[in-house]
């Protein structure tokens, strides 16, 4: 490292006096560089980045790097109030870092999840030192992924999130034995999360989030005061912006129709904005898993960023190359997309997204239990089954991120199939080769016997051993008129995918997908305060006036 000098624990001022630190690390030489910032709540010392961003090499290679941990957090002074103080510290730490020695004045910012929307809180309030931005699986809408999804609770996500981050609170608020016995409860609740944490009611206020007395990720602040989902949220403000960006999703990633929409709305603000999506989760972007995600292997070139570059820290300083060093742009830094298409597992360029030649088509659910391209005939045809909130069907897969007793990605659904609360639709073997790139939204005309309940919707492909593996999914949390039949839109979000010739494509209707999302509990009571539950009657309709079905993003062969 004999090119590359580290200063550790420096102070940053914001504008209230809080002091934030930051490693800060520098190249060799004297000539003036660009600085790239990440702003971290997960512990800069400690934290395992160097896959995502290894600051020795981007130092080497003529940035200056400022690693800092977030307010409140390690060696960061001050409350710790996740997204709470985002927007004004990120102002303030990108106009210090342009104000650095040896810094030419522009600032690029780096990072995913929790660093990706710190980036974009940062670009909202414009300093004038940022220059260009790269979020990485990141949430527009803290109600479409982050903290909520279709009116129902991310919980999973929430209490696997919030008792991680409680290790690094308890460190900072407690000392002697009130710390050993805060660490020993945390891990417990970790541990047994999936046996009894998971379950506690109420959903919105769980004893084990409260434990330590550290704050959750939001949820129970949101169900108190929704404004508060503003600190959080990029959706609405990409007019504030004024910087280009480049952000990087994953087709599993729980956060990946959050990551699109940023780049929809950057585009649509006049923004230079790019896009990459390739077949990762949350965890998978990373690279760790050679190419597989859940249940399938899409190749050694599927691992992030694709083949094009070395590594993400390759695909990231091409990136910044002319917006923060002057260097001349190319086809890399125009305003596109690059997905990686499941499936056939191969790379593909495209202008935009969606795509302009996408043909919206309707997938019919039928009385037989089949899917059809054609409209039903029948005058009356429905499907039932009960519900029970006691008796959940489980997560099994999906684009989540919760604790490691269920696995993310495509997986097995053949046990979930099984369940008697679960409708199963199945097509019949394609003729021929069926891309759906895009976004696939579902039509449900159903009805319950109570005040309130949830509907799932779960688009699968079954491959030529009959294996069923989910590709998207989606949840509503209704409020009804006890056996009403009402039209609900689910949105399940995109996909880019070739179902194969003689392959099918299946649809899950159930009411559940817990611990993912939150149980209903089919009485109408407020997340924040419901602790009974009833049982729940449900009916889907699927005849001539009530014509349940899913629409997809159909691509011309």
């Amino acid at each position: 490292m004999a090119d590359v000098s580290v200063e550790f624990d420096v102070a940053v001022p914001m504008r209230d006096g809080t002091v934030l630190r930051a490693d800060v690390y520098r190249p060799a030489g004297d000539d003036e560089c660009p600085v790239l910032l990440h702003r971290t709540p997960y512990n800069k010392s400690t934290w395992d980045g160097k896959s995502l961003i290894d600051p020795v090499e981007l130092a080497r290679r003529g940035y200056i790097v400022v690693h800092q941990d977030c307010r409140g957090r390690d060696a960061s002074d001050g409350l710790w109030l996740p997204w709470a103080h985002e927007e004004l510290d990120g102002y303030d730490t990108v106009e210090w870092a342009a104000q650095l020695e040896g810094s030419n004045g522009r600032v690029g910012m780096v990072g995913a999840s929790y660093t990706g929307n710190t980036q974009w809180k940062a670009a909202i309030s414009r300093p004038p030192g940022l220059r260009a931005i790269a979020p990485m699986q990141t949430w527009s809408d803290p109600a479409d992924g982050l903290m909520f999804r279709g009116g129902a609770i991310e919980l999973g996500l929430n209490n696997f999130w919030t008792l991680g981050q409680a290790f690094g609170g308890v460190m900072k608020t407690r000392t002697g034995e009130s710390l050993t016995d805060a660490l020993e409860t945390t891990l417990t609740d970790i541990n047994d999360l999936h046996r009894t944490g998971y379950w506690q009611l109420p959903s919105g206020r769980p004893a084990v989030n409260s434990a330590t007395g550290q704050p959750d990720i939001g949820v129970a602040r949101a169900l108190e005061d929704p404004g508060t989902l503003d600190e959080s949220r990029v959706l609405g403000n990409h007019d504030r912006v004024q910087v280009p960006s480049l952000s990087i999703a994953g087709w599993h990633d729980v956060f990946q129709q959050g990551t699109i929409d940023n780049y929809i709305k950057a585009r649509e603000a006049g923004l230079t904005s790019r896009l990459i999506v390739g077949p990762w989760d949350h965890m998978t972007l990373y690279g760790h898993t050679l190419g597989l995600t859940g249940e399938v292997a899409y190749g050694f070139h599927s691992i992030a960023p694709g083949p094009q570059y070395a590594d993400l820290s390759d695909c990231l300083l091409t990136w910044f190359e002319p917006w923060l060093k002057d260097g001349a742009p190319t086809a890399e830094h125009e305003s596109g997309v690059r997905i990686f298409v499941m499936g056939v597992n191969e790379w593909r360029d495209e202008s935009g997204w969606p795509l302009e030649r996408e043909v919206p088509t309707p997938l019919y659910l039928s009385s037989d239990a089949s899917l059809s391209f054609d409209a039903p005939t029948l005058d009356e045809a429905s499907s039932s089954y009960t519900y029970d909130p006691t008796d959940p069907a489980i997560t099994v897969g999906g684009p989540h991120f919760i604790d490691p007793h269920y696995a993310r990605g495509p997986a097995d659904q053949r046990r979930v199939e099984e369940r008697s609360d679960v409708l199963v639709f199945t097509s019949a073997p394609l003729e021929h080769d069926l891309e759906l790139t895009g976004r696939v939204r579902a039509s449900l005309f159903a009805a319950t016997d109570g005040p309130s309940t949830d509907w799932v919707v779960r688009l699968c492909v079954v491959d030529g051993e009959g294996v069923s593996r989910n590709i998207v999914d989606g949840i509503v949390r209704t409020a009804t008129t006890p056996g009403l039949v009402m039209e609900h839109e689910i949105d399940l979000w995109s996909t880019s995918i070739v179902v194969a010739t003689g392959e099918r494509l299946r649809v899950h209707v159930t009411s559940s997908n817990f611990p993912r999302w939150d149980r209903n509990l089919n009485t109408g009571e407020p997340n924040a305060e419901a602790t009974t539950h009833r049982v729940a009657r449900q009916v889907v309709m699927h005849d001539r006036l009530h014509p349940s079905h899913l629409t997809l993003p159909v691509i011309p062969r």
